[in-house]
C-alpha cells in the first residue's frame, strides 16, 4: 500500500478521500488556490501545497503543478477525485512518466470514455444498446437544425467531452436547437476546452440509473448494484438513491452484465460509472462511462458496506479485488440530497460569499455528511456551487426519505443562500413519495420555478403552537421577577403573513398545550427550546424546527419552509393593520445582475427594440453560463456594463426608458 497520497481535488471529495486514507494509514497531501488557502481540505491533510490562482484554469486544472507537488512532497500516488482532472489522460501519462501513481484507470479508458462520441461506438461494437442519434460531431448550429429533423424533436445536444450537466440542452424546436448548440458548445469550450457536440433523440419519460463497477489488474469485475439519478435540474443531480425502486432483480441483473460487458471491453481497472436512460418499459440505452469516482458514491456504499474510495486505492496498489458478485447485497435504503450554494427563490441562481454560520446534522445514526465547508469559509464563485453532501439511510425508502426531511430541517447555513428548502419540497412530494420520478419530474411540477414549500394546515398549527410556547419561555427567562408557576395560561395572536391565529398557552411544567384557532397541539422539548435548532415532539410525533428570535418575531424554518411569525398580544392584534407598510422601490425599468459572475456577453445596444424573453446577456458563475432574458417590452437606454466584466449582485446592466418618459 502507499505510504503517500497526493489529492489532486478540494472541497467536500478532497476531504472524503482524506478520510479512507487517513484509516489506511496513508499519509495525505492537499493542494490548494488562493481562494482555498484556509480551506478545510487543506487543514485536515498532513501537508499541503499551494498550486496557483483561485480560477482552477490557473491551478487545479494545471498537470505540470500536480506533478511538480508530487515530487516536492514525495506523494507516491494521486487520487483526483471527481472534475477537474479527474478524466484527464494528460494527468495519467504525466503521473506514469514521473513514476507516481494514478488512482483510477488507464488513460486509454479515460481518453474513449471521455469522449461521448467514441463510447458511444465501442458500446455499439460491446453489444450494449444505445440512444439513437447520428454519431458525428456537429459543423454549426444550421448542421444542429438540419440533423434534428432527421431524427425528430425533441433532441438533446451534448457535448462530447461533457460532464456533470454541463454542456447539454434540450431541444424542441428549430429555435432552440440553435440557440442549444450554441449553449452547448459555450459551455464545454469555456469548462472542458473542447467545444465539439453531438446530437441524439431525447427519450421521453426517462429514468437516469447507473451501474457501479469495480475492476482489478487482475481480471476481476463485480458491479455493486444501481443508483437512480432522475431528480435533476438542467441535467445536473439533485437527489440520488440506492436502489432503485423501478429496477427489479431481472432488470438489475441485465444492466449489471452489460456495464461489466463495456468495462472490460474498454480494459476498465478501479472504480467507475456506466450510466443508462431507461424508458417507462424497462429497455434501457448506454448513455455514458464515467471514469472516476462519482458524487452519489455514498448512497452505494451505504447499502453495500464498501468503501470505494479504499478499493479504489486497493486496487491502483496492485491488490487483487477479494469481493466476488455474490458478495454484494443491498442492505435499506440510502438518499443523497446535494446542498448547493444557490437562490431557489430566484430562480436557483449561485451565491457566493461568506458563510457566517454552518452547523450541519450530526453524524449520527442513518446521517452522513460530506462537506468541505466550514463556518467563517467563502462559497467561491470559481467552483462549483455543491457544498454538502447530505446522505441518509434506512431500512426502507420511507424512512431514508423521514430521516433526510428531519436532517434537513437541521441543517443550518446562514450568509450564504442554499437549496435546502427545494429539496425538502422534493422529498416529501407526492410523485417522489409514490415513487414515481423521472428526469422530468423538476421541470414538470415546478414549471414556474420554486417559490416555496406550501404548508398544510396542521403544519401551520404546529408551527404557531411551536411559536407561541417558545414565546412563554423567553418571556418567562426576561421577568427577573417571574417564578414558573405550577400551571400557567397565555393568550396571544401569532401573525404569519396576512393571517393571524388566536392561540391559547397552557403548560403544567411537564407538557405544553397550544390551542390554535380551536385545535389543540402538544408540545414537548428534547433538548432546550432556546437552541437555534429544536428537536421537539408535536402531539407525540419527534420533529426539527429552526428558530431566530429578534424580540417577538421568530423566524422559523420547519417541513422545509421558511416563515416569518410575530408574536402580539390580542388587543394589539386588532391594530395592527392599521401600521405603515414599506413601499420596495421601483426597478422595472433596470436589468440587475442577479449573481456575482463575469459577464460573457451583452446582446443589446442603446436605442435597440426589446421584447419580453429577449436575451439581454449571459453571465458565467460557477461553471454554468446563464442567459439573462427581458421581462418586458421595452427600448434600451443605456447600457451599464462590458463584456469581460466582473459584476456583483444587484449591479446594473441594462436600463430602460421608464414608461412614463417614453
Amino acid at each position: 500500500m502507499f505510504e503517500k497520497l497526493l489529492i489532486a481535488n478540494r472541497g467536500e471529495i478532497a476531504c472524503r478521500v482524506i478520510r479512507s486514507a487517513r484509516r489506511l494509514g496513508i499519509q495525505t497531501v492537499a493542494v490548494f488556490s488562493d481562494a482555498d488557502r484556509d480551506a478545510p481540505h487543506v487543514q485536515m491533510a498532513d501537508e499541503a501545497v499551494h498550486i496557483g490562482a483561485s480560477p482552477s484554469a490557473e491551478s487545479y486544472l494545471l498537470v505540470d503543478r500536480i506533478i511538480e507537488a508530487c515530487r516536492s512532497t514525495g506523494a507516491e500516488a494521486v487520487h483526483p477525485g471527481y472534475g477537474f482532472l479527474s478524466e484527464k489522460s494528460a494527468l495519467v501519462l504525466g503521473l506514469e512518466e514521473a513514476g507516481v501513481a494514478f488512482v483510477g484507470p488507464p488513460a486509454k479508458a479515460i481518453e474513449v470514455m471521455g469522449d461521448k462520441i467514441a463510447s458511444k461506438a465501442l458500446a455499439e461494437s460491446a453489444g450494449v444498446p444505445t440512444i439513437p442519434g447520428f454519431n458525428e460531431v456537429l459543423v454549426d448550429a444550421q448542421d444542429a437544425v438540419s440533423r434534428a429533423g432527421q431524427i425528430g424533436y425533441p433532441v438533446m445536444l451534448k457535448a462530447s467531452a461533457g460532464g456533470g450537466g454541463k454542456g447539454m440542452r434540450v431541444a424542441w424546436n428549430d429555435d432552440e436547437c440553435r440557440e442549444g448548440f450554441e449553449r452547448a458548445s459555450s459551455e464545454a469550450r469555456s469548462s472542458f476546452s473542447d467545444d465539439r457536440v453531438f446530437i441524439e433523440k431525447f427519450v421521453s419519460q426517462p429514468r437516469h440509473i447507473e451501474i457501479q463497477v469495480l475492476a482489478d489488474h487482475h481480471g476481476n469485475a463485480i458491479h455493486l448494484n444501481e443508483r437512480e439519478c432522475s431528480i435533476q435540474r438542467r441535467h445536473q443531480k439533485v437527489v440520488e438513491e440506492a436502489p432503485s425502486a423501478f429496477v427489479d432483480e431481472a432488470l438489475r441483473a441485465e444492466m449489471g452484465a452489460q456495464a461489466l460487458a463495456l468495462a472490460r471491453a474498454v480494459g476498465y481497472t478501479s472504480a467507475g460509472t456506466v450510466e443508462f436512460i431507461v424508458d417507462a418499459e424497462r429497455n434501457f440505452y448506454f448513455l455514458e462511462m464515467n471514469t472516476r469516482l462519482q458524487v452519489e458514491h455514498p448512497v452505494t456504499e451505504l447499502i453495500t458496506g464498501v468503501d470505494l474510495v479504499e478499493w479504489m486505492l486497493r486496487i491502483a496498489a496492485g491488490e487483487e479485488l477479494t469481493l466476488t458478485q455474490q458478495d454484494v447485497g443491498i442492505r435499506g435504503w440510502a438518499l443523497e440530497s446535494r446542498v448547493y450554494a444557490e437562490d431557489p427563490y430566484r430562480g436557483f441562481l449561485p451565491s457566493s460569499g461568506r458563510v457566517q454560520r454552518f452547523r450541519p446534522p450530526d453524524d449520527a445514526k442513518g446521517v452522513r455528511v460530506d462537506t468541505g465547508i466550514c463556518e467563517g469559509g467563502e462559497v467561491s464563485l470559481h467552483y462549483d456551487p455543491m457544498i454538502a453532501k447530505l446522505v441518509t439511510h434506512g431500512s426502507d425508502r420511507e424512512q431514508a426519505a423521514q430521516t433526510m426531511l428531519r436532517a434537513l430541517d437541521r441543517f443550518e447555513i446562514r450568509g450564504i443562500q442554499s437549496n435546502i428548502p427545494f429539496l425538502a419540497a422534493l422529498v416529501q412530494h407526492p410523485r417522489f413519495l409514490a415513487e414515481e420520478t423521472t428526469t422530468g419530474f423538476i421541470e414538470e411540477e415546478f414549471p414556474e420555478g420554486f417559490s416555496g414549500n406550501a404548508l398544510s394546515q396542521d403544519i401551520i398549527h404546529r408551527i404557531v403552537a411551536l411559536v407561541a410556547v417558545v414565546h412563554e419561555h423567553w418571556h418567562l427567562r426576561e421577568d427577573a421577577h417571574a417564578v414558573m408557576p405550577q400551571t400557567q395560561s397565555a393568550d396571544r395572536v401569532v401573525q404569519i403573513d396576512e393571517d393571524q391565529y388566536a392561540v391559547s398557552v397552557v403548560t403544567d411544567q411537564d407538557a405544553w398545550q397550544a390551542t390554535v384557532e380551536g385545535e389543540t397541539v402538544s408540545i414537548e422539548f428534547s433538548h432546550s427550546p432556546f437552541d437555534s435548532v429544536i428537536d421537539f415532539y408535536a402531539d407525540g410525533n419527534e420533529v426539527t424546527a429552526q428558530l431566530r428570535r429578534t424580540g417577538a418575531r421568530y423566524e422559523v424554518f420547519h417541513s422545509g419552509a421558511s416563515v416569518e411569525a410575530l408574536v402580539l398580544e390580542p388587543h394589539s392584534a386588532a391594530l395592527y393593520h392599521l401600521m405603515p407598510r414599506k413601499v420596495a422601490p421601483d426597478l422595472s425599468h433596470l436589468t440587475l445582475s442577479p449573481m456575482p459572475g463575469l459577464l460573457v456577453s451583452v446582446a443589446v445596444t442603446e436605442g435597440a427594440e426589446v421584447k419580453a424573453g429577449d436575451e439581454l446577456a449571459v453571465i458565467e458563475a460557477m461553471k454554468m453560463e446563464n442567459v439573462i432574458r427581458a421581462e418586458r417590452d421595452g427600448t434600451v437606454l443605456c447600457v451599464h456594463a462590458e463584456p469581460g466584466e466582473a459584476l456583483e449582485v444587484d449591479q446594473q446592466i441594462v436600463e430602460f426608458v421608464r414608461e412614463s418618459s417614453a
